[in-house]
């Protein structure tokens, strides 16, 4: 620990064991601050979510407008969908660090304030928010970002998607009769019913697995802590 870290440790007029006036003040400041970044990356999470619903509707538009209409869209709306989870789970990395250090800040001194504790005390949890500022990065990975955004929401776009394109090849243009019939139905050009059923299964399977892995993950990176009161 180097010298100017000591001594913003213990500011100018300050003992160092307590917060002071001004050094209240600019938490408070810098808390606002910290709310204000979390809720425009929190916005843009939202615009990126509309993004494939809106998609989505567009493709079961196409596909549904007659019983003669290709279930095409509705497969190659899956590779839309994919994209813009990828695009969103780069957001929630950037998102999570502001929302972070909001809830620790939260959690740290606010809730002792609320408590009615004496003056929350500098402590460990502030080395720990001065070292994230002096030394920035993201809290968690891109594939466990991108396993929450498909617990919180891809999951449904993506299961409503299945549902669809099984419910088109099922119905249209006529009911179902025989199960060669349904793979004869799912046949994409030179490709057979049989490759793209099992391209579809690799293809939520693979979203399911990430959600299930990255969720055991984190139970495992916040057993004993404060689950979203910790940084990351």
């Amino acid at each position: 620990m180097n010298d100017d870290w000591k001594s913003w440790e213990t500011p100018p007029g300050g003992t160092g064991d307590k917060f002071d006036g001004p050094a209240i003040g600019a938490l408070a400041h810098l808390y606002r601050g910290e709310v204000y970044r979390s809720t425009i990356w929190r916005t843009r999470l939202d615009t990126t979510t509309n993004w494939s619903v809106v998609t989505l509707g567009i493709a079961l538009s196409i596909a549904y407008a007659s019983p003669a209409a290709s279930p095409l869209p509705l497969l190659l709306v899956g590779i839309l969908i994919a994209m813009f989870l990828i695009l969103e789970a780069r957001r929630y990395r950037y998102f999570n660090v502001w929302r972070a250090r909001a809830r620790w800040i939260e959690t740290k001194f606010y809730a002792p304030m609320l408590l009615r504790s004496s003056c929350p005390e500098p402590g460990e949890w502030q080395d720990i928010l001065a070292r994230d500022y002096l030394t920035p990065d993201y809290h968690i990975g891109f594939w466990r970002a991108m396993g929450r955004r498909i617990r919180r929401n891809y999951m449904w776009i993506f299961a409503f998607q299945a549902v669809a394109y099984y419910g088109k090849i099922i119905i249209h243009p006529t009911p179902l009769s025989s199960v060669n019939e349904f793979f004869e139905r799912m046949a994409l050009g030179p490709f057979p019913g049989v490759v793209i059923f099992l391209i579809g299964v690799v293809f939520h399977g693979a979203w399911v697995s990430l959600a299930l892995v990255t969720r055991l993950r984190d139970k495992a990176r916040h057993a004993g802590r404060e689950g979203v009161g910790g940084m990351g």
